[in-house]
């Protein structure tokens, strides 16, 4: 039997204000079960980000319902959807976002630290050599590759064993083979710990991993398939 984890309902979302605002989501409606790995995509400028940003936590709605694991996101305070963000959702974006300053493995720390978790650096040690980096705990970002400064940040998001990873173009910055790694090292995690990943992408091969693809385009869903889109629908 299936269990849902994921459910949005009528969801909407202005930014901007006045003549500079943009309806960016449009009365949404949408489901994801546990363990899914849901693509999705679409045009720049389609509200794709924003709606995975809103799934993640860090955008909230103007109107509407979001539920995560059975929790009403739409109706929690700051600081009680940032506590929920921290212990159940992983987050992989596009520019890494890694602490200059910070070692691997203290940036692999970062969130356990944050969410009182006592063997944190034990954690966060283990993290990272799951990702391939158990010899470069000491390095700092800036003596990493960006493909290795990627492993370091999945490692982070995969620290607190979210229910649900969220990726934002996680191999848009990354060669083309460095890219395909990065990807199977994703796949290979969520199948692993059988957790429900959602997946922003320009890249049609990369969509095409997917159980599921989600196509959104001017701020509504305008398709949902468990086929592969073909290229010209993901959009450049």
């Amino acid at each position: 039997m299936t269990e849902t984890i994921i459910e949005l309902k009528r969801a909407d979302l202005t930014l901007g204000s006045a003549a500079a605002s943009v309806h960016v989501l449009k009365q949404i409606d949408l489901q994801v079960n546990k363990g899914e790995a849901v693509g999705i995509v679409g045009p720049s400028g389609s509200g794709k980000s924003t709606l995975l940003m809103v799934l993640a936590g860090l955008e909230q709605l103007d109107a509407g319902e979001i539920h995560i694991a059975g929790e009403p996101l739409h109706s929690f305070s700051e600081d009680a959807l940032a506590d929920f963000r921290g212990r159940n959702i992983g987050i992989v974006f596009q520019s890494f976002h890694l602490i200059a300053n910070m070692t691997a493995l203290e940036n692999v720390a970062v969130p356990l630290e944050l969410a009182n978790v006592a063997n944190a650096f034990e954690i966060a040690r283990q993290e990272l050599a799951a990702v391939g980096l158990g010899e470069r705990l000491n390095h700092y970002p800036g003596q990493l590759s960006g493909g290795e400064q990627q492993r370091v940040a999945i490692a982070r998001a995969l620290a607190p064993s979210p229910l649900v990873l969220i990726a934002d173009e996680p191999t848009g910055n990354l060669d083309a083979e460095t890219g395909r790694q990065i990807a199977d090292l994703l796949f290979a995690k969520q199948a692993e710990r059988g957790m429900t990943m959602l997946l922003v992408t320009h890249d049609s091969s990369l969509a095409g991993r997917c159980s599921r693809q989600i196509h959104v385009r001017s701020g509504e869903i305008v398709g949902d398939s468990s086929s592969a889109l073909p290229a010209e629908a993901v959009g450049a």
